[in-house]
């Protein structure tokens, strides 16, 4: 039986518990998009060395951690124009959405939230369609 499940689960628990924390910690709902969407806009003066040392670890860790993980197949692809656009259109829908995953699907569903219930099953919903039109009818990821 493939193991890789394992590691989705250890990300799924890393998540949950960063969410947790941030919350116990500060009280207020560790979304990712509205963490840098704050340091841009401008809105997040009080806060900005917090959320600045958030975003630090979000992208050092995986640096930190890569000789342990760096022999599992991610599956993602290599092409820069694919990944950049799926950037890009993430970054939009989440300013549709007023929120991401870690904020709506983690934070806002562990607390019973309604929006937070109807953003993650468009997330999925949109994910599912992007998979059926990018891999199986363009053939691109």
């Amino acid at each position: 039986m493939e193991q890789d499940w394992i590691w989705g689960l250890i990300g799924g628990l890393l998540i949950g518990t960063g969410g947790a924390v941030y919350l116990l910690a500060n009280g207020r709902i560790m979304g990712a998009s509205g963490i840098i969407g704050g340091l841009v806009d401008g809105t997040a003066r009080d806060t900005k060395w917090e959320k600045l040392a958030f975003l630090a670890g979000v992208f050092l860790l995986p640096i930190i951690i890569y000789p342990v993980y760096s022999s599992i197949d991610t599956h993602v692809t290599d092409n820069w124009a694919v990944l950049i656009a799926a950037g890009l259109l993430v970054g939009i829908g989440t300013r549709i959405a007023n929120g991401c995953t870690s904020g709506h699907g983690v934070c806002g569903m562990s607390r019973l939230s309604l929006r937070g219930f109807v953003a993650t099953v468009a997330y999925i919903m949109a994910g599912g369609v992007g998979v059926i039109l990018f891999r199986h009818l363009l053939g691109v990821i």
